[in-house]
């Protein structure tokens, strides 16, 4: 019996650059806000608005685009200018029309992967801007289920991969986040890769689990199928 059968990914900032668009539109809106705070107080009040409202809008571009406009009339004391609030609503269009630009190799790498491998793309955000990225990405074809979900917990991973496998014993789940592509796909029993992406929301941080049989850090996607072949030779 192999070892492997099934393969999740994970999407933003492991198979396309996403974070970097986000940091991008957070310069701008501190920018538009400059007179009223500095901008690293900015970051720390937009930071603590996007988690804060994570259970009303989720993750994703229009939960970050209300979170700007939360935190300018917060700083502004209810008077942010109604030229600066559209200013923020045209940065949050402007993110949801950005082309996709997918990280170098991975298309190579999924092409061989899926040869002998049930592919699962699993990620989280809005399920329209999520559906745009894999359509305008031309990797959906690469992959035998796509699941956009509103959190990625122990549980979620446990139901996808019974769901398009075998059960999580014999899956693994690659992301670049540790917090929520690694962690708790090793607490449902699946080998959890860390592929580390030069900007991630800082959210997302967490302990790499020392020790964990299960946990592999790789430095590109590219190395990936030659960890699935050493962990399939045992």
């Amino acid at each position: 019996m192999r070892t492997l059968t099934t393969i999740g990914l994970d999407a933003d900032d492991t198979l396309w650059q996403n974070e970097q668009f986000f940091r991008l539109t957070e310069s701008l809106f501190c920018d538009l806000l400059r007179d009223h705070a500095e901008g690293g107080h900015l970051k720390e009040r937009l930071l603590a608005a996007e988690k804060r409202n994570l259970g009303a809008y989720g993750f994703g571009i229009k939960g970050f685009t209300l979170s700007m406009i939360e935190t300018a009339i917060e700083v502004t004391d209810g008077r942010v200018p109604g030229t600066v609030i559209n200013e923020i609503l045209a940065a949050g269009r402007e993110m949801l029309s950005h082309p996709i630009e997918t990280l170098p190799g991975v298309r190579e790498t999924l092409e061989h992967l899926a040869g002998s491998h049930r592919l699962v793309l699993i990620t989280k955000g809005d399920l329209f801007d999520q559906e745009r990225k894999v359509a305008q990405s031309g990797l959906g074809e690469l992959f035998s289920a796509v699941e956009i979900v509103s959190d990625k917990s122990q549980a979620t991973y446990s139901r996808i991969f019974s769901r398009h496998g075998e059960g999580a014993e014999r899956a693994m789940m690659v992301g670049n986040s540790l917090r929520s592509d690694v962690l708790p796909a090793i607490e449902a029993g699946s080998f959890g890769v860390f592929v580390p992406h030069a900007l991630t929301w800082e959210y997302e941080h967490a302990d790499e689990p020392a020790g964990e049989a299960r946990f592999r850090r790789l430095e590109t996607l590219a190395e990936l199928p030659g960890l699935v072949r050493a962990i399939e030779e045992g």
